[in-house]
């Protein structure tokens, strides 16, 4: 049975414990379609327990020849290269809101290699129809880099096990460039070979090798645990299972939370968060076209603090779960904070978007926050509860991408009422 709302306070007046972090969910799901392309794959240890990932495992592990993603994107978008490269006859489809995610810059560049897939309702669109074909026709494409990474990803994972392998020329302004750098360093630890030189990268024919692996934690889940530490004057908290040479995006956390008076000592486990100083930043500015997924996060906390916020980077933001954008105006005005889309000619120079965040949040005497079927708004505004009581609506929408969140919060202190 889902819970309808989940009433959150924290009444402790500092942040102390410990949490054992999941594996992250970009790691796993790269690390399940390399196992599904390698002869005689090994063991994955520490899999995300992830909806999205539980997801790819199920498909992955049925015969079909029907297959429903849900609500998960990397997965969708994994599987679309990988079912058009492995000569079936099937359907992949996936929630209402998948149905409205656009797929047709990937679905053009596989077809363009020789696949054959048809659109069953809206045209760009999922789900969509495989039929049994050769990815053979050509062996070099173009694709526009400006819309999705996971694009970018799913067509190299697949790079090797094609005839003559695949070059791609990546066109247009970059997003989430780490992503791809993680996929690319992921193939190389299962012995797969590229070149990068400038906008090309470049995949031989190869064969994955099998080789045991272990998921390292997921630096995106930890940036809530960071936003609880900047709303409190004491911080001595740990996290397992965090490494400090990480290839996830998100492992910027340290740095960006630095100017919110947060250090972050790495340990043989993982890391510990100490407060260094009480200090609250005025301003706070930042390009988060590496790591988009904490964008919520860090505008919570700017509008928590008081601190004024000038975001770039968040092209990527409409298109996830929901319009993440139109969610963050929503609910950071309830608290009188704005996040506005700042006027053209602020950015003429750069031709970035910027977005700021002003105000301080000032409670209502009873709040609520819906969460757009969007995993991440729940656990980017569960840290206002350190500040006053709150209730998020739908929170088993976490299950997404961090099933443990509530259970690891009440265990640090949070006291929370499910209805």
């Amino acid at each position: 049975m889902k819970n309808k709302l989940i009433r959150l306070s924290y009444p402790k007046k500092d942040l102390q414990g410990h949490v054992k972090l999941d594996g992250s969910k970009s790691i796993s799901n790269r690390a399940l379609i390399i196992q599904a392309l390698t002869p005689n794959p090994a063991t994955i240890q520490h899999l995300s327990t992830s909806d999205d990932t539980r997801a790819l495992q199920n498909i992955l592990t049925s015969s079909g020849p029907e297959y429903d993603a849900g609500a998960a994107g990397t997965t969708f978008r994994f599987l679309t290269a990988l079912l058009a490269a492995q000569k079936k006859s099937c359907i992949l489809t996936g929630s209402e809101r998948m149905k409205n995610r656009p797929i047709g810059h990937l679905v053009e560049a596989l077809r363009h290699l020789g696949a054959d897939i048809e659109y069953l309702e809206k045209e760009g669109y999922p789900p969509l129809k495989f039929n049994p074909a050769d990815l053979d026709k050509n062996h070099e494409l173009t694709i526009a880099t400006d819309v999705s990474s996971q694009f970018v990803s799913a067509l190299l994972l697949i790079a090797p096990t094609l005839p003559k392998g695949l070059t791609i020329h990546l066109e247009g302004d970059m997003v989430s460039r780490s992503y791809i750098e993680l996929t690319l360093h992921i193939m190389e630890y299962f012995g797969v070979t590229h070149e990068w030189k400038n906008s090309k990268i470049t995949v031989s024919p190869q064969e994955y090798q099998s080789k045991e692996f272990t998921v390292e934690a997921d630096w995106s889940a930890a940036s809530y645990y960071y936003g609880m530490a900047a709303l409190v004057p004491h911080v001595d908290f740990e996290m397992e299972g965090l490494g400090q040479n990480t290839f996830q995006g998100d492992g910027i956390l340290p740095k960006l939370y630095e100017e919110f008076g947060i250090s972050t000592h790495f340990t043989e486990k993982g890391i510990v968060l100490k407060k260094s100083k009480n200090t609250i930043p005025t301003h706070f500015e930042h390009d988060f076209i590496q790591c988009p997924d904490i964008a919520q996060t860090m505008a919570v906390t700017c509008g928590a603090l008081g601190t004024e916020g000038l975001f770039t980077g968040l092209q990527t933001l409409s298109i996830k779960e929901t319009d993440r954008i139109a969610a963050l105006q929503n609910e950071l005005g309830k608290m009188k904070v704005s996040f506005v889309k700042m006027p053209e000619k602020f950015s003429s120079q750069t031709q970035k978007e910027y977005y700021m965040v002003s105000g301080k949040v000032e409670f209502p005497q009873e709040i609520s926050f819906p969460t757009y079927e969007d995993h991440r708004m729940a656990m980017a505004f569960a840290p206002l509860a350190m500040l006053h009581p709150i209730q998020i609506e739908e929170p088993d929408v976490v299950n997404k991408s961090y099933p443990q969140f509530w259970d690891d919060l009440k265990k640090i202190g949070f006291e929370m009422e499910f209805e």
